[in-house]
């Protein structure tokens, strides 16, 4: 299974293939035949080494609470009422 993670575009290297992108501190290269040049500052879902997606800040918090639960589901802190909060009754953001 692949995991499509955010990350920031913070730099472009050479001519706008590969940009620099950051998430939580760390820096990693990546392709971005796919979408093209983005300004940084932009969100992209990547995977393997590439951006698949550019995504709104919204769906980046959607996507970050996912893996939080991940996160806590594999470390046995796992607490229902920390995460989804947009799947509650009567939340229609």
């Amino acid at each position: 299974m692949c995991l499509s993670v955010p990350k920031q575009v913070v730099a472009w290297e050479g001519e706008g293939d590969f940009a620099w992108v950051e998430r939580d501190g760390q820096r990693e290269q990546i392709n971005m035949m796919l979408l093209g040049p983005q300004p940084v500052g932009t969100w992209v879902l990547t995977s393997l080494g590439l951006a698949k997606e550019v995504i709104e800040d919204d769906q980046r918090q959607l996507i970050e609470d996912a893996l939080s639960a991940l996160a806590a589901s594999l470390e046995d802190d796992y607490d229902p009422s920390r995460h989804f909060q947009d799947m509650l009754p009567g939340r229609h953001d």
